[in-house]
């Protein structure tokens, strides 16, 4: 198991997605997803995979996962490994575009 830590933006982001009524049924999905996430960062239906497009703080590498999938506007998170043995750190919960 995993530690998260999540960022202020990912904490303003969960936020946003609790406190808007018609986004329920995508907290429910972000919430399931960083349960997944904190368990087994390679659970099959987060569809995990690296993203090269920028890297993190330390030039860490940068991954997706899948909070929702074959929905218009589905949810990604998208976190690296660290900075501690065995935790993840959130950065981003963004609607697919």
């Amino acid at each position: 198991m995993f530690k998260l830590i999540l960022s202020d933006e990912t904490k303003a982001a969960l936020a946003a997605l609790k406190h808007t009524p018609h986004l329920s049924a995508q907290f429910k999905a972000v919430s399931k997803a960083l349960v997944l996430l904190q368990d087994n960062p390679r659970h099959p239906s987060l569809q995990t995979h690296k993203y090269h497009a920028m890297s993190g703080p330390q030039e860490q590498e940068v991954f997706e996962a899948y909070a929702q999938q074959h929905t218009p506007g589905a949810y990604r998170i998208f976190f690296y490994y660290g900075p501690g043995r065995r935790e993840i750190t959130v950065f981003a919960i963004l609607e697919h575009s």
